[in-house]
């Protein structure tokens, strides 16, 4: 009898005579893709991005997270102390003004209630502190004092803005002798060069900053839309043709940050916030001007311009740079919310074409949504900054998720946006984000349509 071992050794002798016989099967390799087997223009890109056309529900989260996390960092209820506990926020400094501003659009743009509350009980509370301070005789050590004693456009120019339009939807408010106030510190007591522009004396003697066109001009015009008086629309459209002369750069459709009645040579640094304070001014001052205002049409021309200058130099993450036109300074997010809601804004006025303009306002948007972390915190933010004539100071300004001035434009970018997508019908065709007046949705690709 054979030993099994020797059977064993038999039979894989004879199943390695049958294997060496037997051809080799080919192995299944990757089909490689290429232009005659693949459409691949349809190929999906790795965007840094979540480029497309964004969900008005997912437009709404961010805004919600936005405003849990600066209604518990701006309290408005006194403590067991009876004093109002410190948040991170200041309720009377001009970021806070945009905010609440923001707000009310969001309010008007959701049907959230909760937005009209968050501006309704902060207003309430400066008109309070307000009618104290002079039931105290102007007590110097109170804790709210700035809101009656104003010392610079910062002081009250954006606030003034926001309570005119809270003040227009709620009169109880009695916010009026505050508005008053403001207006008779922008027209009358703000320092102003000897041709009347509205100027500070710093960094250097007569200097004017970008940013004061906001600060400043679209409180004028809103105090006219209140009052019905002619001569604030008059002075907000003359200061802005004011501003253009000194800063504006036609060759680049841009404003430069700092005007010096000293200087020979005016240097143009391109910062990306102030840039975004001057259409924004342009932006207020247009919803408040009457239709048949003989300046109307000259301010909507400057701010078709400057939006052409700034679509040139959105960044392909859709952000653009802390200086706009050096590409090697940062991406930064203040600056693109604020281009986000004057785009979207225009559009939905019909100031600029929604096909030419709104892909760009949606790009901003998604870059937007990626800063909006789950706190509700916006980051990505420079924090104030003053005025300068080299690169290194605006290429090095630190960045804050506690920097104020991103809140409100963000607030604003997303609620313009919901109200864009109310408006129009963006969807994606051909891999790109396209604008139509008509809903395609259900349909495959479009490649020519007409209006």
């Amino acid at each position: 009898m054979r030993h099994p071992f020797f059977l064993i050794a038999a039979a894989c002798a004879l199943l390695a005579g049958v294997c060496a016989c037997t051809p080799k099967q080919p192995v299944d390799e990757p089909v490689v893709q290429n232009d005659s087997n693949t459409p691949l223009h349809l190929l999906q890109p790795d965007y840094n991005i979540p480029y497309g056309v964004p969900a008005k529900e997912d437009v709404k989260a961010d805004l919600d997270r936005i405003l849990k996390f600066v209604d518990a960092e701006t309290p408005w209820q006194p403590g067991e102390d009876g004093e109002i506990p410190r948040g991170a926020f200041r309720l009377t400094s001009y970021e806070w003004g945009v905010t609440y501003s923001a707000m009310l659009a969001a309010a008007a743009a959701t049907g959230d209630k909760a937005y009209t509350d968050y501006v309704y009980n902060r207003h309430a509370l400066l008109a309070a502190q307000a009618e104290e301070y002079r039931a105290s005789g102007g007590k110097p050590a109170h804790k709210l004092s700035v809101v009656m004693t104003p010392h610079a456009l910062d002081d009250c120019g954006a606030v003034c803005v926001s309570m005119i339009k809270d003040q227009v939807a709620h009169p109880e408010l009695q916010l009026r002798p505050l508005i008053d106030l403001y207006a008779d510190y922008i027209m009358n007591k703000e320092f102003r060069l000897q041709d009347g522009t509205l100027a500070r004396n710093r960094p250097q003697l007569n200097t004017v900053w970008l940013d004061d066109m906001f600060m400043g001009i679209p409180a004028l015009a809103w105090y006219g839309k209140l009052t019905g008086d002619k001569k604030y629309f008059d002075e907000a459209v003359r200061q802005i043709r004011l501003f253009k002369e000194k800063m504006w750069v036609p060759e680049k459709n841009l404003f430069r940050h700092g005007w010096v009645e000293a200087m020979d040579e005016h240097p143009a640094f391109h910062w990306g916030r102030a840039n975004g304070w001057a259409i924004l001014t342009m932006c207020d001052v247009l919803d408040a001007l009457p239709e048949n205002h003989p300046g109307r049409a000259e301010v909507l021309d400057l701010y078709r311009k400057h939006v052409k200058g700034l679509a040139a130099l959105q960044s392909s993450e859709g952000f653009w740079h802390q200086l706009l036109d050096r590409n090697d300074s940062y991406l930064e997010s203040s600056a693109t919310a604020i281009y986000a809601y004057c785009f979207a804004h225009g559009i939905c006025e019909g100031w600029i074409h929604p096909l030419e303009y709104g892909p760009a306002t949606l790009l901003a948007w998604d870059a937007i949504s990626t800063v909006i972390d789950e706190k509700g915190m916006v980051n990505g933010t420079c924090v104030g900054t003053g005025m300068a004539f080299d690169p290194a100071f605006y290429y090095y300004r630190p960045v804050s998720p506690y920097a104020a001035h991103a809140y409100g434009p963000a607030i604003f970018a997303g609620a313009e946006v919901i109200r864009l997508l109310d408006q129009y019908h963006p969807r994606m065709n051909d891999s790109a984000i396209q604008f139509y007046y008509e809903d395609y949705s259900d349909k495959g690709p479009i490649f020519s349509i007409g209006k």
